[in-house]
């Protein structure tokens, strides 16, 4: 027996199979097997084509099969983790309208600081825990205003794994967690947030039908299943965006539990056990997969655009003669504090964790006749990490501990530096765990379809690949960050 698990990211499509029994991976592959390109049309907007997605999809699926050779009515289930925020808008013949606006693009801004001032926070914050900022709605709102004719046209709109789910079944439906990351579920009335989409001039019956996150939404048609190789009433039974997914993949579901991940974006994201907010809304808070009015569970997430980005602009325009692994060993032969260089990674978009502010990147402290770029490609690892701590200071500041942190060793994590400088500037220990979003997607199915009797037994086989403690550079690590404070 079999579930399968699809990551829809922004770099590529990820697809894994697991073995419900054993919760090992059989068989993964991802699409495209070089980084997604985003469409930049004007500074600050970042688009993607839905339909790429799809095909993205169909040709990880195509290779997981070929490899894995098992029986499609094996697979039980599929889950569906996605980059979230985006925005897709289809009319009422199902044809997709635009390309997707998604979650770096930072065109919303305007338009949820418009709602935070009007409305203000002390409307917004006890219902939706965040200002609309730059989130779904906001990007709807822009589309209302900038393109009204194609906004006439709107039957429904959807965030990107509510599309995915829609071309596999023909449902639409959303959850409370991705309403979340529209900025549309009143967290007070535990439904849909009316009040916004009224002052946005938005009508509700845009929203797709509300679904429970582990839940049937809809099973596999039989065109869908024709196309792809599998078998026809396969129940698609979990889907969440990729920051709650990654957390569940790492079985973060409790109350001072703490995942983080650093690809394209970086993220850290705790579980705080009441309904609570950052009085200046700099960190974000959500419904968690296995949120509910009467046991809530909110994701508090920093996030920093500019992670993985910025260590790949190093590769391509610094370092194009290396790999990963060669650039992170010539940073390594630079000391912690990388010689007084100091990097803010800003650079992809605005960033929530500075009021939605886009200030770029920035490098401080280069010396011409003493720096290399090993410097640099340390400076920058360091300067992501620290980006981390400050996320990490306001989550403190809302009462939650952050003592120990559960990572996949995947994307940034796989740098000795990158999560040893984690560990020294926070103090807390780092738990490397073998999984990443496919598998965690799938495993959540399992949960959604009854075949895991809760998460804990979905979960019993994770297995942890290293252990990272404070080491003895601590202190000029947080002298580092002192430093790259000063320059905020």
């Amino acid at each position: 027996m079999y579930l399968l698990g699809i990551d829809l990211g922004s770099s590529s499509v990820k697809v894994s199979l697991v073995n419900a029994q054993t919760g090992r991976v059989v068989a993964d592959a991802h699409a495209p097997t070089t980084e997604a390109p985003i469409k930049a049309l004007k500074p600050g907007w970042a688009e993607q084509s839905p339909a790429d997605w799809w095909k993205y999809f169909k040709s990880a699926l195509a290779r997981v099969l070929a490899e894995a050779r098992v029986d499609p009515a094996s697979i039980k289930a599929i889950g569906i983790s996605y980059q979230m925020h985006g925005l897709v808008a289809v009319d009422r013949d199902g044809h997709v309208l635009r390309d997707a606006i998604i979650w770096c693009d930072s065109r919303g801004v305007p338009y949820g600081d418009r709602a935070w001032r009007e409305l203000g926070p002390d409307r917004l914050l006890p219902h939706l825990l965040n200002s609309p900022g730059n989130f779904t709605a906001a990007k709807l709102a822009w589309v209302k205003e900038n393109e009204p004719a194609l906004f006439e046209k709107i039957h429904k709109v959807m965030l990107p794994g509510d599309y995915l789910a829609w071309r596999l079944t023909g449902e639409l439906c959303t959850n409370p967690e991705g309403l979340s990351e529209y900025m549309l579920w009143d967290f007070q009335d535990d439904v849909p947030a009316r009040f916004l989409l009224d002052y946005y001039g938005i009508p509700a019956s845009v929203l797709p039908r509300v679904q429970p996150t582990f839940s049937e939404q809809g099973r596999l048609t039989a065109a869908a299943a024709a196309e792809l190789g599998l078998k026809e009433g396969t129940p698609v039974t979990y889907r969440a965006g990729d920051q709650p997914n990654n957390a569940l993949s790492l079985n973060v579901f409790e109350p001072g539990q703490v995942a983080s991940t650093a690809g394209t974006s970086g993220v850290v994201y705790g579980i705080n056990g009441k309904v609570a907010y950052d009085s200046l809304s700099r960190v974000n808070s959500f419904a968690h997969v296995n949120h509910t009015a009467q046991a809530p569970r909110i994701g508090v997430m920093t996030c920093i655009n500019g992670t993985g980005c910025l260590n790949s602009w190093l590769h391509r325009n610094v370092a194009p003669d290396l790999g990963y692994p060669e650039m992170n060993e010539l940073a390594a032969k630079v000391p912690a504090g990388s010689d007084g260089v100091t990097i803010l990674p800003w650079g992809n978009g605005a960033e929530r964790v500075l009021s939605n502010d886009n200030p770029g990147c920035s490098i401080h402290g280069l010396d011409f006749n003493r720096h290399t770029r090993a410097h640099v490609l340390r400076a920058a690892q360091e300067g992501i990490v620290f980006a981390f701590m400050h996320g990490i200071e306001i989550m403190k500041g809302m009462g939650m501990a952050v003592d120990t942190i559960h990572a996949g060793h995947a994307n940034m994590f796989l740098s000795p530096i990158f999560r040893q400088t984690l560990a020294d500037v926070s103090g807390a220990r780092i738990l490397l765990l073998d999984t990443d979003g496919a598998a965690g997607a799938a495993k959540g199915a399992g949960i959604g379809a009854g075949i895991y009797s809760s998460p804990a037994e979905a979960f019993a086989t994770l297995q942890s690949v290293a252990t990272i403690e404070p080491g003895p550079n601590a202190a000029a690590t947080k002298e580092a960050y002192h430093r790259w404070r000063s320059h905020l």
